[in-house]
């Protein structure tokens, strides 16, 4: 087994019982060793045996990715699950999801087919809560149970965001004005299908006016058994004051929004993550010359199209995802460059 494919910082054995001893009298000491020792998952297995223990891996605030690899002399195993910490701070601990998710089972089932058809119908943007504005493109599109999804967007580095409270707006405020990274930093409500986001999810950066984040809705339908997750990417590129926000601040969207799409798909595809993909008609068209604008009167450009990925449980190898070619997305650094010159490059 390869435990740095948990963990890269890992503990030992020993390393813990160091750490969990320093308030254990000195003849409980060994008994306390033993005990971590005992409980080490082991690195190396009998072909056929069973084995249970502990990897002992630092700890993540909200939630982590295990995965899992074992070789062999003549095949791999690789299993990847995410592993959620709950800390009473964080969105998705609040969220009606598990409910709606628990009837899953009844929500309409459509084919491939049936689901582009339907998903070329679907609303153009997320809204306010009173449904009186149009917000950032519901510009992405993915299918698979919540555990895949949230273990491939883990793996792919995404985390989740933790709930708007004094405490998590001090914080923010206090990583804005040192400028330093805040991974989990709560995002603003937006609202599809009549409700806030089910989950948010971030990428941070070096700071936290620097990040891509993500939120998805559960769509009331499924597609060949599994959940689809309708959602809205973004990428924030500074922060501003503005009257519109209970904060009294807002991030900054990059205006390509393309681009934060289809930075989501090749985050999912570089971590094999993808058995299918496509592109099905979403906003439609908004160009540098007339372009549309979110609830925070953000201006952004698009070809108007939707990511649809189908997030695989399995590894996928990038050669082997599926594009589907409903439908040909624009190139979003060349859609907005206008004419320029560039070398000649030959695709194959």
């Amino acid at each position: 087994m390869l435990p740095n494919a948990i963990d890269p910082d890992y503990y030992s054995a020993d390393e813990v019982a160091i750490l969990t001893g320093k308030h254990i009298s000195d003849d409980k000491l060994p008994l306390n060793r033993e005990k971590f020792r005992s409980n080490a998952l082991p690195f190396y297995s009998a072909a056929g045996s069973v084995t249970e223990g502990y990897i002992y891996a630092t700890h993540a605030r909200g939630g982590r990715l295990v995965d899992v690899r074992m070789k062999a002399r003549s095949k791999s195993i690789r299993v990847r699950f995410a592993v959620l910490l709950p800390t009473e701070g964080f969105d998705y601990e609040f969220s009606d999801l598990h409910k709606r998710y628990a009837e899953m089972e009844t929500l309409p089932d459509l084919t491939v087919s049936q689901l582009r058809q339907r998903l070329n119908k679907e609303p153009c943007c997320t809204t306010n809560q009173d449904g009186s504005g149009n917000g950032d493109p519901l510009n992405v599109v993915l299918i698979g149970s919540a555990e895949d999804v949230i273990a491939a967007l883990s793996s792919s580095g995404w985390t989740f965001t933790e709930s708007i409270t004094i405490d998590s707006i001090m914080r923010m405020v206090g990583a804005a004005i040192e400028e330093k990274a805040f991974p989990s930093a709560p995002v603003s409500a937006l609202y599809a299908y009549g409700r806030k986001q089910d989950i948010a999810l971030q990428r941070g950066r070096s700071t936290i006016s620097q990040r891509n984040h993500m939120r998805l809705w559960l769509a009331p339908y499924r597609c060949e058994g599994q959940p689809v997750w309708v959602g809205q990417v973004s990428r924030d590129i500074g922060v501003k004051l503005t009257s519109k926000s209970s904060t009294l601040t807002t991030h900054v969207i990059d205006p390509v929004v393309d681009e934060s799409r289809e930075y989501l798909l090749d985050s999912l595809l570089h971590r094999n993550a993808v058995s299918r993909f496509a592109f099905v008609k979403g906003v439609g068209e908004a160009s540098h010359d007339s372009p549309r604008v979110n609830l925070m009167d953000d201006p952004y450009f698009t070809d108007g199209y939707r990511l649809v990925a189908w997030i695989s449980r399995k590894p996928v190898s990038l050669a082997d995802a599926i594009d589907l070619n409903w439908n040909d997305s624009a190139d979003p650094v060349r859609q907005m460059s206008g004419k320029f010159n560039h070398p000649k490059i030959e695709a194959y």
